[in-house]
C-alpha cells in the first residue's frame, strides 16, 4: 500500500482506496456480528435505539477524528448514517428474536 503522496496517478490512488474499502467492509461485517449480539441483551426497541448511546459514540469518534486528524463533519455524518442502519439491523433482531421466545414459550 502506498501512502498518499507516493501515488504517481490516479490508478494508485483507487487501487489503495480499493484496499482501504476491503479493510471497511471487513470491519462493518465484525461490528455487525457484535450489534447483532447486542440484541439478545436488550429487552426493548427504546434500549436498542439508545440516544444516549449514540451520542456517547459520536463524541468519542469525533474526539477521535482530532486525534488522527480526519475530516471531523465527515466521521460524523459516516457514523450517522452507519449507526443509523445498524440500529435498523439490531431491530430486526430483536424483534426476530422476541418472535422466537414467544414461539418456544407458547
Amino acid at each position: 500500500m502506498l501512502l498518499p503522496e507516493d501515488c504517481r496517478c490516479i490508478e494508485d490512488v483507487r487501487e489503495n482506496i480499493d484496499q482501504i474499502d476491503r479493510q471497511i467492509v471487513a470491519l462493518l461485517a465484525k461490528r455487525g456480528s457484535y450489534v447483532k449480539q447486542a440484541a439478545r441483551f436488550k429487552q426493548n426497541r427504546a434500549e436498542v435505539q439508545a440516544p444516549q448511546r449514540v451520542e456517547q459514540v459520536i463524541a468519542k469518534v469525533t474526539a477521535l477524528a482530532d486525534e488522527l486528524g480526519a475530516n471531523q463533519p465527515v466521521v460524523e455524518q459516516v457514523y450517522r448514517a452507519m449507526i443509523s442502519a445498524f440500529i435498523n439491523a439490531e431491530l430486526a433482531e430483536h424483534a426476530a428474536l422476541n418472535t422466537l421466545d414467544k414461539t418456544h414459550t407458547s
